[in-house]
């Protein structure tokens, strides 16, 4: 037996024989992972365990500590039963503790079954074609490197751009993990490895990285960092396209009543800003209105729209017969689904089909 095994067995004796006497019972099991159980070892590697505890008694077995002879720091700590269900989801990349644990101590069978019952869930959900619960998946870790990369490109010393860099690349390799529906199985030692072995990526994903941890100044860095932001949207771009579905036909069930919302809630906002010369209200006007038109045509056979092309800053009337001209093209959507649009000469016209309407 090697020293570096020897001190793993004296550490989980430790942990047992402490639960013996402080918690009884509150360890279902410990496991093995981390580089001990993939063969990474390095002289310096620290003992990465698995201990699933059955209740809040068992955090009373954390600790961390340095072990001066041969200079390693180690940190025992804690799984709860509700984290690890918590990463039976699959909502991150980080489930090597889940997956791969090498279980060497069960305090019952019941433990181990339920452990694979957890496995087994996340190995239904990778074996399944990649749809869109994975493509949201992927996308809210893409969503956090974003917030992270607008704080980088605000800030202005070079040491809290690299911070923010940080942040953006950790959940860009997150992203980029989900999108290939797998999971970081070796240390960060390894990442290049396992990311360069995943077909939806950027094709030189590592070697942009690489570029923004070489940038020697803030400037730098933040071109970096647009790159790969840039080569990840056109990534995202390509694995949302691939998972498509069929549009709805453009009808009465999916049309009617839209151009009519349209209408009322920027036709007189659009007028209002051009007389008052009012940017903000044109220009988030139109913002809402693409917003709307884009989500209509993103699920209806219909054309796209691009609102925003009508806005004109120098000139809002121009802008505002722009609106009038997109309203216009829209309704003929209707005219193409059958559909006759909602409007009456005058309120009296609609009460009374309105009433009319509801009559039985």
């Amino acid at each position: 037996m090697s020293t570096q095994e020897n001190r793993n067995n004296r550490i989980i004796e430790a942990i047992l024989e402490k639960e013996k006497t402080l918690c009884p019972g509150a360890v279902a099991l410990i496991g093995i992972y981390g580089s001990f159980q993939t063969g990474d070892i390095h002289p310096l590697s620290d003992l990465d365990l698995l201990i699933l505890i059955n209740d809040d008694r068992g955090w009373q077995l954390g600790s961390s500590f340095i072990q001066d002879d041969p200079g390693i720091g180690h940190d025992i700590y804690c799984t709860s039963w509700e984290s690890l269900r918590q990463d039976a989801c699959y909502t991150h990349p980080h489930i090597s503790k889940l997956m791969d644990s090498r279980i060497v101590y069960c305090a019952d069978e019941k433990y181990r079954t339920e452990l694979e019952k957890l496995r087994d869930q996340v190995r239904k959900t990778l074996a399944e074609s990649f749809g869109e619960e994975d493509c949201r998946k992927a996308e809210n870790e893409l969503k956090e490197a974003r917030c992270c990369y607008a704080d980088a490109m605000t800030a202005d010393e070079l040491s809290d751009v690299r911070r923010y860099a940080g942040g953006t690349i950790y959940f860009a390799e997150n992203a980029v993990a989900l999108l290939n529906k797998t999971y970081f199985r070796r240390g960060v030692k390894r990442r290049y490895e396992e990311l360069n072995a995943m077909e939806k990526r950027p094709e030189n994903l590592c070697g942009m990285i690489e570029d923004i941890l070489t940038a020697a100044t803030a400037k730098s860095a933040k071109e970096k960092l647009s790159l790969l932001m840039k080569e990840l949207n056109v990534c995202f771009q390509k694995a949302r396209q691939s998972i498509q579905q069929a549009k709805k036909p453009a009808g009465p069930e999916t049309l009617s009543g839209t151009y009519e919302e349209m209408y009322s809630n920027w036709h007189g906002k659009m007028i209002q800003a051009a007389e008052l010369g009012d940017r903000h209200l044109a220009f988030m006007s139109l913002v809402s209105l693409n917003e709307m038109m884009s989500g209509i045509s993103s699920e209806v056979d219909i054309k796209s729209y691009d609102a925003l092309s009508v806005y004109d800053p120098g000139n809002l009337r121009k802008t505002a017969e722009g609106f009038e001209t997109l309203m216009k093209n829209y309704l003929q959507e209707y005219d193409r689904a059958g559909i006759k649009a909602n409007r009456f000469p005058g309120l009296d016209a609609f009460v009374a089909s309105y009433l009319e309407s509801g009559e039985t």
